[in-house]
């Protein structure tokens, strides 16, 4: 009920409050009202004369994205006319490609796809943002041609030098009563979350600082992004992905700061108490020690345990720990159990092998 009234704002009202949009209230875990849904669908196409034409080179439009580690750049792509087949050569946004493998919703390889059909389509150079045109063209050079004078707009939309900015900075700027303009650059595993995200930050904006977006795509912090922020005067934010070693180095040289969430309203709230000037100082930790892992050993009954070599500091046991690969937090936990050989034991020393549980 409380979501029907806040879509009335939005001139969404319901056929109970004398409206025209159709509600089904369902459930896919417990399959609830979904013939209903069904049903509904069919009876507005039917009411609307909703009808697609098959013979024409196929479009649609792209509902999600992601880099997959096996297939490269992949995107769900909506048919809305004409059929999409193997090999098709198509535009989407300001790049062109040939259509590699297409798949199902069930991840079943198919070699057609019809109006309405959803479509999981391999090819693609790059990520595509949600969003975008997808449009099969007959002729390859015309649709070099188009896809060449769209990268060409877009590098010059995001083309501007600036100086270099912290989140931090940001915050005393704001408190000492300067007006400012935040951008970010903002890199995620899905481009779903990435919109979601985006559009949280655009929504901080006030009259104080006015947030400006000004690339946000899918896949690892690269050394592009990094250059493009240090011109740009920009934060990076991630959602859920990693910096490559080597843009975190450049990072370090060129002064960007790049900055790691899991949560979209750890990120949100942050970068409110920045703008607010009230984000908090960075807490210091001293570490007790750190140790390499040197190989991993499978325990029957109790799992994975990492043998591991003190390499300073000490190990205590039941002490907080973070496991980082390539210098990322994958891991924060407790130290649970700790040996030396096969004795249990409470801390392992400097230059000692020991084996860690956590």
């Amino acid at each position: 009920q409380k979501i029907k009234t806040q879509l009335m704002e939005h001139q969404l009202i319901a056929e109970e409050f004398s409206g025209d949009t159709l509600f089904v209230e369902v459930s896919a875990k417990t399959k609830k009202n979904l013939d209903k849904l069904k049903e509904n669908i069919l009876l507005q196409a039917e009411l609307l004369d909703l009808k697609a034409d098959y013979d024409v080179p196929a479009k649609g439009i792209v509902i999600e994205s992601k880099l997959d580690k096996g297939q490269g750049a992949k995107a769900t792509v909506l048919i809305q006319q004409g059929t999409l087949a193997k090999s098709d050569i198509f535009v989407c946004g300001s790049q062109y490609s040939k259509v590699r493998e297409m798949f199902n919703e069930r991840n079943n390889k198919i070699d057609k796809a019809k109006p309405s059909d959803p479509v999981q389509v391999l090819g693609f150079e790059k990520v595509p943002n949600a969003g975008e045109i997808f449009k099969v063209h007959l002729d390859d050079r015309e649709a070099k041609k188009i896809a060449q004078e769209r990268s060409v707009l877009e590098r010059e939309a995001v083309h501007q030098m600036h100086s270099r900015v912290t989140l931090e900075q940001v915050g005393k700027e704001i408190s000492s009563g300067k007006v400012h303009d935040l951008n970010i650059l903002i890199k995620g595993d899905v481009d779903g979350s990435i919109e979601a995200l985006s559009d949280s930050l655009m929504g901080l904006s006030n009259d104080e600082v006015n947030i400006k977006i000004i690339l946000r795509s899918v896949g690892m912090v690269n050394e592009n992004d990094v250059q493009l922020a240090a011109a740009s005067n920009a934060i990076i934010v991630c959602f859920n992905v990693r910096s490559t070693v080597s843009s975190k180095k450049m990072a370090r040289e060129l002064g960007v700061q790049i900055r790691h969430y899991s949560i979209i309203y750890e990120a949100i709230e942050e970068i409110k108490l920045a703008l607010e000037g009230l984000l908090e100082p960075d807490i210091v930790e001293n570490a007790m020690g750190s140790a390499e892992v040197r190989e991993i050993f499978k325990v029957p009954k109790i799992g994975l345990i990492a043998g591991c070599h003190v390499t300073n500091g000490k190990v205590i046991k039941n002490s907080l720990l973070r496991l980082k690969r390539d210098d990322e937090v994958i891991y924060e936990g407790k130290l649970t159990s700790l040996k030396r050989f096969k004795d249990d034991v409470n801390e392992v020393l400097e230059n000692f092998d020991c084996g860690i549980g956590i």
